[in-house]
């Protein structure tokens, strides 16, 4: 393939929109994948399955921005251990190095029956395999007084883009001796620590430009993933500043009064200066557009990645119903690696291996302290099973979270090498 410079892809990524304005893409007898969703699942999957320029099949990227903002580390730039731009990527590196087609439109329906994927625009793309991976929706109606407008208010950050941008400017200018008021959303969600390492980069920035600040976290849960490793954290770094409620205790978030910065319990009504509210959660909306939803999750065959409602459409990360295996860019990296797997063996004849899986999830707690959780997973003939799994310790010496924390470090760079490269 010939050297292409960044203007050059720009252009190819414009004009590759104005070329769908046939009914379908005629590309001779190579097959046709098209993966909708750029981020950890859709992006890996989009890489492995065209493997460089000449890999037999061609792969069409849909992804609406141009420039992707990694919801794993978004926690390290609020704490101040990342800037904005490090946490940034773009699919220059899919288009030059792999022969991807990136179509940077909305995907808003799918026509099974006739294998194409209809574009905000109004042209559409034809498959013969389709991969969606399209992250989650939030379901703002399941708190009361909350919805997108409340978000301006109460930021959730909990998605690819700014709102981790407006939350921090909220934290950082938070009149001293505030209260910040954290709702982690219900299970199951993405990122199951996220939550909490998020109090921890927040409480953070407090011990040393607000420290006589509060943190109080209306948990609708009775426990969170990696307890006793945060509430000894939290403890050690940050003692009397965070005050974890769980929902037997504040009986239920009956309110919120975003203009009042207000959250209303059978305990008490807490007053906050600034908030961080994340909602329920379910499968983004390209998904249930394709029908291949149960309810607010999609079904997946556990040896593929395959829906469960069309054998030629596969769903992964988030989305998904993974079973044991956690919502987080970890897993969705290794299910599209599956997934590609099984493509390109039923698209160019390749050998199809068994169906391994992994996760890991690191948290910072703060500096040079991280921790981490994870397992290793097989395909069963219901659901995608745990092999053997893995934890931090309570009481671990220094040296060791710190080379956790630095484990996780080069995980992301290596990650996003993957994703993007």
């Amino acid at each position: 393939m010939s050297k292409i410079s960044r203007r050059t892809f720009t252009g190819i990524a414009a004009a590759s929109v104005a070329t769908l304005s046939m009914p379908s893409i005629s590309l001779g007898a190579l097959p046709r994948v098209v993966v909708i969703g750029g981020g950890a699942g859709g992006a890996t999957a989009a890489r492995y399955i065209a493997k460089d320029s000449k890999g037999g099949v061609h792969v069409t990227l849909v992804e609406a921005s141009k420039r992707y903002y990694t919801c794993f580390f978004s926690n390290l730039y609020l704490g101040g251990f990342r800037n904005y731009g490090s946490i940034g990527h773009n699919y220059y590196g899919l288009a030059v190095n792999r022969g991807v087609n990136v179509v940077h439109e909305w995907a808003v329906s799918v026509d099974s029956a006739a294998k194409k994927v209809n574009l905000g625009s109004g042209n559409s793309i034809s498959y013969d395999k389709l991969v969606i991976s399209p992250g989650i929706d939030l379901k703002y109606d399941t708190i009361n007084g909350y919805s997108a407008e409340a978000q301006t208010h109460m930021p959730h950050a909990w998605k690819s883009g700014t709102q981790v941008q407006l939350l921090r400017n909220q934290v950082m200018n938070m009149k001293q001796g505030g209260t910040f008021v954290m709702v982690p959303p219900p299970n199951p969600y993405r990122c199951p620590p996220g939550p909490y390492e998020r109090v921890s980069m927040i409480a953070h920035q407090f011990k040393k430009s607000n420290p006589t600040a509060k943190i109080v976290v209306l948990d609708p849960k009775n426990k969170f993933s990696k307890q006793g490793l945060f509430m000894e954290g939290w403890q050690r770094h940050y003692p009397g500043m965070i005050e974890w409620i769980d929902a037997d205790t504040h009986g239920g978030l009956k309110n919120v009064n975003a203009s009042k910065m207000e959250f209303e319990t059978d305990l008490d009504t807490f007053k906050a200066d600034a908030a961080c509210v994340v909602p329920a959660q379910k499968a983004g909306a390209i998904a249930m557009a394709a029908g291949v939803n149960n309810g607010d999750w999609c079904p997946i065959v556990p040896a593929s990645m395959q829906s469960q409602a069309d054998e030629n459409i596969y769903v992964l990360g988030d989305a998904s119903v993974a079973k044991s295996m956690p919502k987080s860019g970890f897993s969705a990296n290794s299910q599209a690696k599956v997934a590609a797997n099984h493509i390109r063996g039923a698209l160019t004849g390749s050998k199809v291996f068994d169906a391994r899986y992994s996760n890991t999830c690191w948290s910072l707690v703060a500096t040079n302290d991280g921790i981490k959780v994870g397992a290793s997973y097989a395909a069963g003939s219901e659901a995608i099973d745990v092999t053997s799994k893995f934890v931090s310790k309570t009481g671990e010496d220094s040296a060791l979270r710190k080379a956790t924390y630095e484990e996780s470090i080069g995980w992301y760079e290596g990650i996003t090498t993957d994703m993007f490269s």
